[in-house]
């Protein structure tokens, strides 16, 4: 979909109501515009893009490196907070429906849809560790349970808002960049209602984002160890939020609406998406310090084993 109401998103994929590549998107790569609506005509615009896959790429393996810790320690409702998670989710939905609702670029409600999706398989695992540990004379039937979660929650997630069929209005020409406009874009765009609602649920989303981090690290803290965390989750995460907010900040912006007015535009995904980078970085000190003490007392161990043998 294209924010400015260039394509249209329907049923049967991306449509234009008259006028095609040419009229619509002048000197613009056609794989980006048939496969993502987006019109990339320049260096910046294609790096943009670039970055966005990688984001996409990045988020959709972060999770993988959690699942097989969780399986293989088994101790996954120890070792994250529930809220971290719950926050996590939170943040994620409101992203979503504020993506959604704000007319955001096309390649953030992707990433969007798959947050939720990998959030709740999480929490789905997290829960069933959690049941599992506390009723283990009943571990054949809590596994049936814990499977029933996981895929009632996952294909709960099939009615997502937006994924259906979409009718917009669409303008027959193609109008002219920001930065070869004549018109005066130095002021910035005006909400619209729709606008205003998805800006707010996108602050929303901000917030929950950045809180969602200080539980995990009190959890790592008060254990004094992230054993059954795995640290190529938040590097991964880190690679994908950089990645993500130098795509946004990349973007050329629209006819009639400059940089200032853009950035306004887009600013809770940015401070969502590059705020919470700080904080990760914390956690990931957390893996180094935590390591260094693992390590340091299992070679003290190893010193006085045999002392304490003889």
């Amino acid at each position: 979909m294209r924010t400015d109401g260039v394509l249209t998103l329907g049923a049967s994929g991306l449509t234009t109501q008259e006028g095609n590549l040419t009229s619509l998107c002048p000197n613009g790569s056609k794989w980006v515009w048939e496969g993502f609506g987006e019109c990339a005509q320049d260096a910046r615009d294609m790096a943009s893009v670039y970055l966005g896959l990688l984001s996409i790429l990045c988020f959709m393996v972060s999770s993988l490196p959690q699942y097989y810790s969780s399986c293989k320690t088994g101790n996954m409702d120890s070792a994250l907070s529930i809220w971290f998670l719950l926050l996590w989710l939170g943040g994620d939905t409101c992203n979503l429906v504020g993506s959604f609702l704000a007319d955001q670029l096309p390649l953030q409600t992707y990433t969007a849809v798959y947050y939720v999706i990998a959030d709740v398989v999480m929490l789905a695992m997290y829960l069933y560790y959690k049941i599992w540990h506390k009723m283990l004379d009943s571990r054949r039937l809590l596994h049936v349970v814990g499977v029933a979660c996981v895929l009632g929650f996952t294909t709960g997630l099939a009615p997502l808002p937006g994924l259906g069929a979409q009718h917009e209005i669409v303008p027959s020409g193609f109008r002219g960049r920001a930065l070869l406009s004549t018109s005066d874009v130095s002021h910035i765009k005006t909400f619209t209602t729709k606008e205003i609602i998805g800006f707010s649920i996108g602050s929303v989303s901000s917030v929950l984002y950045l809180f969602s981090r200080l539980p995990q690290m009190y959890t790592n803290f008060k254990r004094k160890s992230t054993e059954g965390v795995s640290f190529f989750l938040f590097a991964l995460v880190i690679l994908g939020n950089s990645t993500y907010g130098l795509s946004v900040l990349l973007k050329n912006p629209d006819d009639s609406q400059g940089e200032k007015s853009y950035m306004i535009h887009h600013l809770p995904w940015l401070i969502g998406s590059l705020g919470t980078l700080s904080l990760d970085l914390f956690i990931c000190v957390q893996f180094l310090i935590y390591r260094k003490s693992k390590l340091e007392v299992d070679g003290g161990r190893g010193e006085t084993t045999p002392l304490i043998g003889s």
